[in-house]
C-alpha cells in the first residue's frame, strides 16, 4: 500500500474562501449541508454556496488524471476498471480517450447524477452504494474511489473498503479528505456538506489496515 497523489492537480486549482461559505446568510453550514446530501440537483447544479454550483465537463480536467493513473497502473485496452462514486463519469469518459478499448464501469448512489452523466459512457454507470458492489469476486483489473468514501459514516466505510477489496483481483486506488493540523481540520469542517469520516492520515491509515484494503491511497487536505 502506497501514497501517490494523482489528485493535486484538479483539486489545487480550485480556490475556496472557507469563511465566506460557514457564514454564507441564504444557506448557513446545516441548511447546505441538508440540502447536498440528498444528492441530487442542489449537490450538483445548484447553488455554489451549497456545493459544486454547476458540475460540467471540461475538455482535458480529467483526463490528466486518467493518464497518470493508467501511466502509472500501466492499464491498456480490454482491461476492466471499476469507479466507485463515479458522479457524472467524467473521469471514467476521459479514461477511454487515454486508453482505447478499456472497459469502463461505474456506481454512484446519485440517480441524478447519472441521468446527467456523459452519454458516451451512461449505460455503464450503476445506481448503488459503495458498501454492495453489485459485482462479481475478483472482477476488475483496476478499481478507484476518488473523493467519496469520506461521506461515509464508521459502519459503512468497513463495508466500503471490504467490497473494493472484494471485487478487485488487481491494483486499486482511494483519495479521500483528511487533515494534518488544527487549520486544515478547520478549513474543512468548514467547506464540507456530505463528509462524515473526519480523519488524519494516521487514522484512515488504521481504517485502511483493519478492513483489509490493499491498495494505493492519497489524501486531499484544505490548507
Amino acid at each position: 500500500m502506497a501514497y501517490i497523489d494523482f489528485m493535486s492537480v484538479v483539486h489545487k486549482s480550485t480556490s475556496r474562501d472557507y469563511l465566506a461559505r460557514v457564514n454564507d446568510p441564504d444557506f448557513p453550514k446545516a441548511k447546505a449541508a441538508e440540502m447536498a446530501k440528498k444528492w441530487a440537483f442542489d449537490y450538483w447544479d445548484g447553488d455554489r454556496r451549497i456545493n459544486y454550483g454547476g458540475y460540467r465537463y471540461m475538455e482535458g480536467r480529467w483526463e490528466k488524471v486518467a493518464k497518470a493513473m493508467a501511466d502509472h497502473y500501466g492499464l491498456k485496452a480490454g482491461d476492466k476498471v471499476l469507479d466507485v462514486g463515479a458522479g457524472k463519469g467524467f473521469l471514467m469518459f476521459d479514461f477511454t480517450k487515454v486508453v482505447p478499448g478499456i472497459e469502463i464501469y461505474g456506481l454512484d448512489i446519485s440517480q441524478y447524477a447519472i441521468d446527467d452523466s456523459k452519454e458516451e459512457i451512461r449505460d455503464r454507470i450503476t445506481h448503488g452504494s459503495a458498501t454492495d458492489l453489485p459485482f462479481e469476486d475478483n472482477e476488475f483489473d483496476f478499481v478507484y474511489s476518488l473523493n467519496t468514501l469520506h461521506n461515509l459514516h464508521c459502519y459503512d466505510l468497513d463495508k466500503a473498503l471490504r467490497e473494493m477489496e472484494r471485487v478487485g483481483k488487481g491494483n486499486k486506488y482511494v483519495c479521500v479528505e483528511s487533515y494534518r493540523n488544527e487549520v486544515e481540520k478547520a478549513n474543512l469542517l468548514y467547506w464540507q456538506v456530505t463528509c462524515e469520516a473526519f480523519n488524519t492520515p494516521e487514522e484512515w491509515t488504521w481504517w485502511f489496515e483493519n478492513c483489509g484494503y490493499t491498495g494505493d491511497h492519497s489524501f486531499i487536505y484544505f490548507e
